[in-house]
């Protein structure tokens, strides 16, 4: 039997569970009416019995070969959901699968939601785009070089702009037809000051340990909805960065000018045997619960005691290093072409005063080899009307790249 009919088995299968769950609670609630007065044995239920099944019983040896050969086989999307639906087969083929597939840090390739929390690849980098329709005001990433003529591209992530009195938000959601903050979808967001020279990037979980006794807070604010409360009620917010474009006072001509302090990362993250507080789970975000509420008085939203404020970095709460500051590479000027040019290897064909290059802004103290400084992280360009290329490396992840491409499309009358 080749792996490819195995998947396809699986997903039958995966189909009939849930009938024969329905059909089980359906037969039990109707024998509970018609004998409510004969006390049966309790047996176990449907799903239970089909959890200890012929494939959730297969030798563990075998289990794991064959997940290793469906990883190994389909390395893109999206031929790669097979992996997804290998770890919705049962709890031991989902423990298998998560112990195989490799973070986009030490494989390259995304394969869960979680993935879009994690680091990028440190050898080479992510390559998306990202999709804008300015009639409605969103912006959709893809997982790929360019577009595909079948539009079968893997949809990463989705924004939607919305325009406030004083500042904008970019709110960010795993799907493109659902933007609520008290959705299970949501992943967080974007926000600009007035002048759209500073943005905060707002991340719906922390990316720190939380506390045994913020958890138990956590626990009891979570019986509310935020739907229940107020319509208007975000999820809690963690600042992991903020974005600064330079004013552009005597408007001079020139590209934009950028900085990002990352907040979330270390800046020793990018020196030799440097890491980054890598997130393993996002169970309870993108679960159905929402382990944080907030609530609003007035025009500021204020946080409730089971979360910090979302003013402050946690890392930078926490006391810990000195974060990452992200500078935007300084272009040269093309005589013949009487433009300023930067090399984007081919991803860039369209000149845009948006497109950008990121490198590390280090310092001489720090231990960063000169190689080191000048890899760009990320790099965004336009390459058509509203099609743009984000490639994002280490240590980067394709949330915090997103939101830092975001920032671009904003209107900077005083920078510009």
């Amino acid at each position: 039997m080749s792996i490819k009919s195995i998947v396809r088995e699986l997903k039958e299968m995966k189909d009939g569970i849930g009938n024969i769950s329905r059909r089980g609670l359906e037969g039990k609630h109707w024998r509970g009416r018609a004998r409510s007065h004969i006390a049966p044995d309790e047996t176990p239920a449907e799903t239970d019995q089909i959890e200890q099944g012929q494939w959730a019983n297969l030798p563990p040896e075998l289990l794991l070969d064959i997940i290793r050969r469906v990883e190994e086989s389909e390395t893109s999307w999206p031929a790669r959901a097979v992996v997804v639906h290998c770890a919705s087969v049962c709890r031991s083929w989902r423990e298998i699968t998560k112990e195989i597939v490799k973070t986009p840090e030490q494989c390259g390739r995304l394969t869960f939601p979680i993935s879009l929390k994690q680091p990028g690849h440190r050898e080479s980098p992510i390559q998306c785009f990202i999709k804008r329709d300015t009639a409605t005001s969103t912006f959709l990433l893809y997982y790929g070089l360019v577009p595909s003529e079948g539009e079968n591209d893997k949809l990463l992530l989705a924004a939607r702009k919305i325009r406030r009195a004083t500042c904008s938000d970019f709110i960010v959601s795993l799907v493109s037809d659902d933007f609520s903050r008290a959705s299970n979808t949501y992943v967080g967001k974007l926000r600009s000051n007035f002048l759209g020279t500073k943005f905060t990037m707002y991340d719906c979980e922390p990316t720190f340990e939380v506390p045994t006794q913020t958890q138990h807070a956590n626990r009891i604010s979570r019986r509310f909805h935020s739907r229940q409360v107020s319509p208007r009620l975000p999820a809690c917010n963690y600042s992991i960065g903020t974005i600064t474009y330079e004013l552009n006072v005597l408007r001079s001509r020139g590209p934009r000018r950028m900085h990002c302090m990352m907040h979330s990362i270390p800046m020793s993250s990018i020196e030799e045997g440097g890491t980054v507080p890598t997130l393993t789970s996002l169970t309870e975000t993108f679960g159905g619960q929402f382990p944080h509420l907030s609530t609003s008085k007035g025009k500021e939203s204020v946080s409730d005691i089971s979360s910090p404020s979302p003013s402050q970095s946690p890392v930078l709460t926490q006391g810990s290093e000195e974060p990452l500051v992200l500078k935007n590479k300084a272009p040269r000027w093309h005589e013949q072409l009487q433009c300023w040019c930067l090399n984007f290897r081919g991803r860039v064909t369209v000149a845009s005063v948006k497109n950008f290059q990121l490198v590390a802004a280090v310092e001489s103290f720090h231990n960063v080899s000169s190689a080191d400084q000048e890899r760009v992280i990320l790099q965004f360009g336009k390459i058509g009307k509203d099609i743009f290329t984000m490639d994002y490396r280490y240590p980067l992840s394709a949330f915090q790249a997103f939101a830092i491409c975001l920032s671009s499309f904003d209107t900077k009358p005083a920078c510009e």
